[in-house]
């Protein structure tokens, strides 16, 4: 079991520490127009659709809708997960509502090419291990079984869901404005089925980690994030202090809010230190080994930064 006490200070630590480290950007205000902005999000779009389209169908967007990808590389090491039928149709559906995001999204921008995608288990099972603080018994595989690809999809569609609340106060241009609204709209009730059926399962134990709950689980995945992102508390799981509750009256925790039960915001640069998994902007990993796409993303990424990009 995880110390209650520990994951309390870490939270305080966050909190009170990272956000104050003077060359951090916590401020969504960088010098990009709205077409930079929704390219920035398709990162997230086409990380969702694979992940979701592949882990209830085992086919992936270039089988779907091949010209959405604009010629980017397939991703790496997603396939057909063990799901339960009920789950299956949930992330099924998921899935497809991921292209109707890159679709909408494209047909008023112009779009970008997919990015080098990594969702392999053993990816999965690193961000894990980093979380709980130990490499786990079995090793962590996000598509064995409906909980854990569950716990692997917690990971990312809030990142999404964030990073649109943070970008809305920044557009200019109504349609614009209009587009991503109804990105959010989706993105914050795909975050609340998962969160829920989670919910559902608070206090079983996830077996790679021996005697961590699935609510401890989650509670450590959005501490994890939050050192990432380096702009205090932005992420909270399905169990929370009282002083971290809706009005301080509950632990639960069902939606992740703020003091107002208002949703969390995320910049570019904190979504990329998220994804890349290296809390640093400049220096791409994790998710997207070799970077995410479009021009803000690129902005950050020295010539030869990445490398040769091996997966």
């Amino acid at each position: 079991m995880l110390n209650p006490s520990l994951v309390l200070f870490l939270l305080i630590a966050i909190d009170a520490g990272l956000v104050n480290s003077s060359y951090l950007s916590c401020s969504g205000n960088i010098s990009a127009s709205d077409v930079d902005q929704v390219h920035f999000a398709m990162n997230l779009e086409f990380t969702e659709a694979e992940f979701f389209l592949r882990g209830s169908t085992g086919k992936g967007l270039d089988v779907f809708n091949a010209t959405l990808a604009q010629g980017g590389p397939p991703p790496v090491g997603v396939k057909k997960a063990n799901l339960d039928p009920i789950t299956n149709r949930i992330i099924e559906e998921f899935g497809y509502q991921e292209i109707g995001h890159l679709r909408a999204i494209a047909d008023m921008t112009g779009g970008i090419p997919r990015p080098l995608l990594n969702l392999t288990r053993e990816n999965f099972a690193e961000f894990m291990d980093r979380a709980v603080g130990r490499r786990s018994n079995p090793r962590f595989d996000p598509y064995a079984n409906t909980l854990n690809y569950l716990l692997a999809s917690y990971y990312i569609p809030y990142v999404g869901l964030t990073g649109y609340v943070g970008t809305i106060p920044y557009l200019v241009y109504f349609n614009i404005k209009r587009l991503v609204a109804g990105l959010l709209g989706v993105e914050s009730g795909q975050d609340g089925v998962l969160r829920k059926l989670l919910y559902e399962r608070q206090y079983e134990t996830v077996e790679e980690y021996g005697g961590v709950t699935v609510a401890e689980l989650t509670n450590v995945i959005s501490i994890l994030r939050n050192e990432l992102g380096m702009c205090g508390i932005k992420d909270e799981g399905l169990c929370v202090p009282l002083w971290l509750g809706a009005e301080n009256r509950t632990t639960s925790n069902i939606l992740s809010a703020n003091a107002y039960s208002l949703s969390y915001d995320r910049t570019p640069q904190e979504i990329l230190r998220v994804m890349y998994g290296t809390g640093d902007e400049h220096r791409p990993g994790g998710f997207w080994p070799c970077g995410a796409n479009g021009r803000i993303a690129r902005m950050f990424l020295d010539e030869g930064s990445y490398g040769d990009c091996v997966v």
